[in-house]
């Protein structure tokens, strides 16, 4: 007998997964390695997670790879950081491309060096034709930070006569959110054994299924991943209504 488990049922996948990839310094410390060889290894947990999303048909992958707070680490950590994005960029969008994955990056890009909000634009435009995965890479990204820069976009117009502020509404918030263009997420993960969702897409994540995993991010793999899914494939997703309601197929 196979030690697989079933597979899955298309309708109970995930359209979109968000992950917060976490517990790579204390896999480093855990080997007696600087901080920064649990970043490179957790881009090996990246690189299994893109695959298997493009192999079971979840459509978009959302990474918190920097917040607007990690600013506050050591100055050398953040510097390594920024040229390990950098490489990443350059070694790894020539693959994502030829994998049909579309590349998008959200967060204040302004706080990065030139030479890399140019390495971003050129990752993005390289990959812009595909209609595969969406891989979303939130970078220098705070949920209030996502928030307050749609409020200010819509104060902007409001106070420019262009629109109507009794017409804003949850739609017209959302749609002046860095992820506008992607349905909301359906399934949260955070890895690490942290149970927070650390400033990460607040608006977006109201309705979304939650799912924490004390699996270090280096060593989230394709089983650790397939049983994020499982899990989520079990739930019941209500949105308001009862579990009658929704078992009944009612949409009100």
């Amino acid at each position: 007998m196979s030690d697989q488990p079933p597979p899955i049922p298309p309708d109970k996948i995930p359209r979109h997964v968000a992950i917060i990839m976490d517990g790579n310094g204390r896999w480093a410390r855990k080997r007696g390695l600087p901080r920064f060889a649990g970043h490179r290894a957790g881009m090996e947990a990246v690189r299994r997670v893109v695959a298997r999303c493009g192999e079971v048909g979840v459509e978009v992958l959302t990474l918190f790879a920097f917040s607007s707070e990690n600013w506050r680490r050591p100055q050398q950590e953040v510097g390594l950081l920024m040229d390990l994005f950098l490489t990443a960029l350059k070694n790894e969008v020539k693959k994502l491309n030829r994998n049909n994955v579309r590349l998008y990056v959200a967060g204040a890009r302004t706080g990065f060096s030139d030479k890399l909000q140019r390495s971003i634009d050129q990752a993005e435009r390289l990959t812009a034709g595909n209609d595969g995965l969406n891989l979303v890479i939130c970078a220098n990204y705070g949920g209030r930070w996502d928030i307050t820069q749609a409020a200010r976009s819509l104060a902007e117009d409001a106070a420019a006569g262009r629109l109507d502020p009794g017409t804003i509404d949850e739609r017209t918030v959302a749609e002046r959110l860095a992820l506008a263009r992607f349905p909301e997420p359906d399934l949260f993960i955070r890895t690490g054994g942290e149970k927070r969702i650390s400033n990460f897409l607040l608006w977006q994540l109201a309705y979304t299924e939650l799912y924490f995993t004390d699996t270090l991010w280096p060593d989230f793999d394709v089983a650790a991943f397939d049983a994020a899914l499982a899990d989520y494939a079990r739930r019941q997703r209500r949105f308001g209504r009862t579990g009658e309601q929704v078992a009944q197929g009612e949409n009100a």
